[in-house]
């Protein structure tokens, strides 16, 4: 499953250089993965009544060339892989008519209660499996 968003990057995203900051591409990697939880059935306001919370444990962010203010991005989000206890999500970011590529990262979540924050041991079955269905339909 991948999910493709569009963004216009604002004045607001860029930094004293003329350039996205580097916090911009966490806010929008954010509301990538918000999109796939949610397309994959589970909502987060559900998850969270039921003291589940998905906390980013990992980030790692290669920046390969700078995108600037009014250029039109594409970032393409995926899950790469789905462990007991994670699942990590691939983006990438490229420039969008000449398709060079301007950043790729790698993002990991993990499944803790709310109530004690304590990590899952493994994540609540009907979540891992709604992960599992994704990656496995991605490669089929």
């Amino acid at each position: 499953m991948e999910y493709t968003q569009e963004i216009r990057i604002l004045y607001a995203d860029t930094d004293s250089y003329g350039v996205v900051w580097h916090g911009a591409y966490t806010k929008w990697f954010e509301a990538a993965r918000v999109e796939i939880v949610e397309k994959l059935g589970l909502k987060l306001d559900e998850l969270e009544k039921n003291n589940i919370l998905f906390p980013v444990v990992e980030m790692n962010i290669r920046y390969k060339s700078s995108a600037k203010m009014n250029e039109r991005i594409i970032i393409k989000t995926q899950i790469a892989e789905v462990k007991p206890l994670s699942v990590t999500f691939e983006h990438k970011v490229y420039e969008k008519t000449s398709q060079t590529l301007r950043v790729i990262a790698k993002t990991t979540i993990v499944a803790i209660n709310s109530e004690n924050g304590k990590m899952y041991r493994k994540m609540p079955d009907n979540i891992l499996n709604a992960f599992l269905s994704a990656v496995k339909t991605e490669n089929q």
